[in-house]
């Protein structure tokens, strides 16, 4: 196992080596130039365009329901977990949380184009059931001879929610939660594959897989049903907690800045010297702002593209939003309040359980274990939303290359459930690693379509806008 770890780990430091880092910003800023900043100004539309939906659209679910379902593929553990792997002392250190804001911030441009091109794209049969997302726009958009580029997308896409971000991780940090909070001595424990587990993680194994195979099978509308109610409800909980932590130590808030912006130009270097500490922290907040927010992978669109929408700006605009609230604004709290309670520097300390530290210490009005309780329902709901949109993108992306076929898209499904079920005994080092892996793999392919269709973006974009606002082109 140690060997593997290692493999893995050296397959990740290649795949997110340098220059996907640098093609991944650089198509965000790319973007954003083409497009003048539109992330910037027209984020108040973009914002008021997420609460009102169209009512002519076509496609199968409301623009907020794609978002939500977008949401809650991306609001998960990344935003707990992801975030608090990303700061700590052994990775990139607090300098991480700035880059991760550098990465959100031209992402919410990548998004848009992502959003656009879904909808522009793709296909509704005549039983109203759409087919869009990365694959679409490149075969469709780029010409069928780039339809080798949609498969590698597609594949790569299904191995991200069967492997990566929407099985081991999102399960690993539901069950590392919920043993930290039930059994955190580890007092009762069976042996399972060679090791003593918790009884907690094996308990929540078994009733996750059930509740996941409960949901998957209603496919977009049920899963668009359910995240459009929890979603927003559990974000606006999380963002109020941690907002209450802040608060409650702000006298803390100005050092916790200090700190990250030491960190992230090499300041207070945390690995080697200054040059290696800003390396580290870049690739790190990157690596997880994009595994968070997911832009540039091309998830988004696929569920962008379900959405009940005739103009593909405005729901361009929508999906734009899901990085400024998944990552702006709830990987912020995150990180605000592991830095400011220093819970970042313990290495001792491991994923959640860096998190879990800085609520304890910074809800000091309520007890520790009240304190744990509220992030660990949290990290629950959001992970178990994630791993219903993600089968969702899975089962697309196979539909994609099996040509429609069901039965694929059913063994998919079970073998989905499969991965939830196992994911709790994987480590948590293997398990994030994995998913970094394919992250970047499933990164490029859409990363390409969106500079070769950039131009399509941005004149589409302009004319939409001088339409309404009147002016002659």
């Amino acid at each position: 196992m140690e060997n593997f770890t290692k493999i893995v780990q050296e397959i990740d430091n290649i795949v997110w080596g340098v220059p996907l880092i640098v093609l991944i910003l650089a198509a965000g800023i790319f973007l954003t130039l083409r497009l003048r900043g539109l992330q910037v100004r027209h984020l108040g539309k973009a914002l008021k365009y997420m609460v009102k939906n169209e009512e002519d659209g076509e496609g199968e679910v409301t623009s907020f329901g794609a978002l939500c379902t977008a949401l809650s593929a991306t609001i998960g553990t990344g935003n707990i977990v992801g975030v608090a792997t990303a700061v700590g002392i052994l990775a990139g250190g607090p300098g991480a949380l700035f880059w991760m804001w550098v990465a959100a911030f031209f992402g919410m441009a990548t998004k848009y184009a992502e959003g656009f091109l879904a909808v522009k794209y793709r296909k509704i049969n005549e039983d109203g059931k759409v087919l869009g997302g990365p694959f679409y726009y490149i075969e469709n958009g780029m010409g069928s001879k780039w339809k080798w580029l949609a498969k590698l997308f597609a594949f790569f896409g299904a191995c991200v929610g069967l492997l990566g971000i929407g099985t081991f991780t999102q399960v690993n940090g539901i069950a590392s939660a919920v043993q930290a909070f039930f059994d955190p001595e580890k007092s009762n424990t069976v042996n399972l594959f060679g090791a003593e587990y918790s009884v907690a993680i094996v308990i929540t194994a078994v009733v996750l897989t059930i509740c996941v195979g409960l949901v998957v099978i209603g496919g977009i509308k049920r899963i668009a049903k359910v995240s459009e109610f929890v979603v927003p409800f559990m974000a606006v909980i999380y963002i109020v907690v941690a907002v209450i932590l802040i608060v409650s130590n702000i006298s803390l808030l100005p050092g916790a800045f200090v700190e990250i912006f030491e960190g992230a130009f090499g300041i207070r270097p945390i690995a080697g010297g200054a040059l290696a500490s800003i390396a580290i922290s870049m690739q790190k907040g990157v690596a997880r702002g994009i595994f968070s927010n997911e832009a540039g992978l091309g998830s988004a669109p696929i569920a962008s593209a379900a959405a009940k929408t005739k103009e593909p700006v405005r729901q361009g605009l929508v999906t734009m939003t899901g990085t400024f609230i998944d990552t702006i604004i709830v990987c912020t709290m995150t990180g605000l309040s592991i830095v400011m309670m220093g819970s970042w520097a313990d290495k001792n300390l491991e994923g959640v359980e860096i998190t879990t530290d800085a609520f304890q210490k910074g809800l000091y009005m309520i007890s520790e274990n009240a304190a744990a309780f509220v992030l660990m329902i949290c990290l629950v709901f959001f992970a178990f939303t994630t791993i219903l949109g993600w089968n969702y993108y899975g089962e697309k992306c196979l539909e994609y290359l099996s040509n429609g076929s069901n039965t694929a898209v059913k063994v998919y499904r079970w073998l989905y459930v499969l991965a939830v079920f196992i994911g709790p005994y994987m480590t948590v080092s293997a398990v994030w690693t994995i998913a970094d892996i394919f992250n970047g793999l499933m990164a490029i392919p859409n990363i390409i379509a969106l500079f070769a269709l950039s131009g399509v973006v941005a004149k589409e974009t302009k004319e939409y806008f001088a339409k309404k606002s009147g002016k002659m082109l």
